[in-house]
Formats: structure tokens, sequence, C-alpha cells
């Protein structure tokens, strides 16, 4: 997908907002995915609130591609090794949560976003994640110009920057099967640069890819 087009597609975002793949919602092993929610649980108690970063950018060749990190590896960490999108917990110095999103990713992928012409567009369905205890609010954003990105060492073991396109409707979905915890799961993942994104940063971004396939 060329970056004129996301432009275009992204001048103003639909309400509501469309579903994205339901092959990527983890459901038990042996379920009916018609009997999973369609849709994300609305956080109904008290969570931390967070922010990420959806950032889309035209390559050399003008193809709009999007940025995500591999998390560095953590003992401990809920989300070590997982590829995610930019982003992190609301800190009480923030206006909002597109400044926190934005901040996160000064800090994760050292975005500059004046330099990179950043302009923030809307945010997507916002949702919870039990096991790490964050209301989560995905703010969606077009930079005019590739950003110069440099991986916090702490945070960020490498940047991915793959095609937009890898997200939209129709495109390839591995299907997987493990055991988390106590739980046999069965779930869909999206294969970039020999890493499986699932989870809510896989959601994410397939309800971006429904966006912009309208």
């Amino acid at each position: 997908m060329r970056f004129d087009d996301v432009i275009d597609r992204l001048a103003s975002l639909p309400e509501p907002l469309p579903d994205g793949a339901p092959e990527l919602i983890p459901v038990l092993q042996g379920m009916d995915l018609a009997t999973a929610r369609p849709r994300w649980p609305i956080v109904d108690r008290v969570t931390r609130p967070a922010g990420v970063l959806a950032l889309l950018y035209p390559d050399a060749d003008g193809i709009a591609r999007v940025v995500l990190t591999e998390r560095a590896s953590r003992d401990g960490h809920h989300h070590s090794g997982e590829v995610s999108l930019p982003g992190g917990k609301a800190e009480a110095h923030d206006a909002d949560i597109t400044a926190t999103a934005l901040r996160e990713a000064a800090e994760e992928v050292g975005l500059d976003a004046l330099t990179a012409g950043v302009r923030v567009v809307g945010l997507l369905d916002r949702f919870a994640i039990p096991v790490s205890d964050f209301d989560v609010t995905p703010v969606v954003a077009v930079a005019s110009r590739r950003p110069v990105l440099v991986a916090s060492e702490a945070e960020v073991a490498r940047i991915v920057e793959p095609p937009v396109a890898t997200f939209l409707p129709g495109a390839p979905i591995t299907m997987v099967e493990r055991t988390i915890g106590e739980w046999p799961l069965r779930y869909g993942t999206y294969d970039v640069d020999g890493l499986s994104v699932w989870g809510a940063t896989a959601r994410i971004l397939s309800q971006l890819g429904a966006v912009l396939a309208r």
C-alpha cells in the first residue's frame, strides 16, 4: 500500500471502528471462533492507563511502513521478547494519552516527532491487557518522512519496519497452538522478519488494516 493512499484513508477514522481479524483473538483450543468476543473488552476496573503508537511513514519507494519493536528479554517481564508497538504506561506529567505514546516512542526508538513531521490522526479501540493490568489506547500517527530511529538498549532488542500491507484484511495469518500458563490456546499470528506478531499488537495492527482497507 502506498503512503499517499494511507493519508487519504486516514483523513477521518470511521465510527464505529471496524473489527480486526477474529483469528487473532486467543481462544481455548477446541472453541469455535464464533463464540469468541468480536470486540475487545472495555476496561471496567481500575487499571494502569497506557498508550502505544502506530506510526506510519513512507519508505524511499513511497510504500507505507509501520514502526514495531522486538522487546528486550528481561527476566520476569510479562512482554519480554515480544513484538510490540512503541509505548508504555502514562506518567503524571503527560498531557494526555497521545503525549504518553509519543514520549514512550521517543524513549524506546528515539523518535523526534518534530523532525519527522509526525501528525496524530486518531485513536483506535481502547482495551485491557489483564496479564499486565494495563488499559491501552492505540494512537495512530503519520510521519511525512522516514524517522531516524535508534533502539533503546535497555528496552528494545531491535526495530522492525514492515509494510503496512502485512496487516490488511486477507494478509497471511499463521495459526498457533500453544500452552501459556495452564491454558491451551489457539490464536493467529503475523510473520514479520522471522518474528511472530500476536496478541494485542496483532489485533491493533489488524484493526488499523481494516480501517485502511475501507
